[in-house]
């Protein structure tokens, strides 16, 4: 019994990094750059060719009927961007586009001729929902072009701590939640590999998109810790500790976020020389008169 059990961790461990890819993936991933087989046309089911002939488009950001089944699969991959000035069907392929469409209709009109669905072909990919259900509030999912990868720093510096002991990295073929701009930077919430999440900064150099956020206008209080605590950089999830803190530290209080049924107050401070930032919950910082301006709530 234990032995089976240990396969089946394993088998979902296994199984997690392809579920994480179902958000951000195509049916024919280059079917937009090269011509696409008979055969391998043929190898997936009927209905989810008409999800790879209606993907030619989408990744023009063509609108689908709202709520129905096109708007909602695509909707869900994280490429996927409505364009509101879609021109038309008729004017976003190339002569290339156009061959693949006539292939994978015309498969589909056979499919229908023979009366089969092709059920031993390949079904449409599982729609995997990676979105953080109750994010920070004030951050919203932001839209990235996929394969970018963006350092990531406690605050709005390369003199901040980097986490994952200096490899900190979001990747934009997951989700990116944005809150606004620091001194240049974007702050940022992401998912890491264990489950957490983790709050940081992102350097725009580091992305291609333009993203239309305003700036934040955290409050600068500097003051003391009033009881040992341990700073998280994952006030959502985890709770990671990525800091001890004792009675008399100094800190700058920068803001208060309030999630779910804790209140969280988010700090700088220096720990032996390193500028670092992160949460501890409320109480942890020694009582002071707060400003009346707060971004977070």
């Amino acid at each position: 019994m234990k032995a089976k059990r240990i396969i089946a961790i394993l088998l979902l461990l296994c199984l997690l990094p392809l579920c994480a890819l179902a958000a951000n993936r195509y049916i024919f991933p280059d079917s937009n750059r090269r011509r696409l087989s008979y055969d391998e046309v043929w190898a997936w089911q009927y209905d989810a060719l008409g999800y790879a002939f209606n993907e030619l488009f989408a990744r023009y950001g063509r609108p689908f009927e709202a709520g129905q089944k096109y708007d909602n699969y695509f909707r869900s991959q994280l490429w996927y961007q409505v364009n509101p000035s879609y021109p038309g069907d008729g004017k976003v392929l190339s002569n290339l586009e156009w061959d693949n469409y006539t292939l994978i209709k015309d498969v589909r009109a056979q499919m229908r001729a023979m009366g089969t669905t092709n059920p031993t072909g390949k079904p449409l990919p599982r729609i995997f929902d990676d979105r953080i259900a109750t994010p920070l509030p004030g951050f919203y999912e932001t839209y990235f072009q996929p394969g970018q990868k963006l350092k990531v720093y406690d605050g709005p510096g390369t003199y901040y701590r980097r986490g994952a002991n200096g490899k900190a990295v979001a990747s934009t073929n997951g989700r990116v939640y944005a809150a606004g701009w620091e001194s240049g930077w974007l702050m940022i919430m992401y998912e890491v590999n264990n489950g957490g999440v983790r709050v940081g900064f992102a350097a725009p150099q580091d992305f291609k998109d333009r993203i239309d956020l305003p700036a934040l206008n955290f409050s600068r209080v500097e003051t003391t810790i009033q009881t040992s605590a341990q700073v998280t950089e994952d006030p959502v999830r985890a709770l990671t500790p990525i800091a001890s803190l004792s009675p008399g530290t100094p800190v700058t209080w920068l803001n208060r976020y309030y999630h779910r049924n804790m209140n969280w107050d988010y700090i700088e401070f220096n720990a032996g020389g390193q500028m670092m930032r992160g949460f501890v919950p409320e109480g942890a910082v020694t009582s002071f008169f707060e400003m009346d301006a707060e971004i977070a709530k």
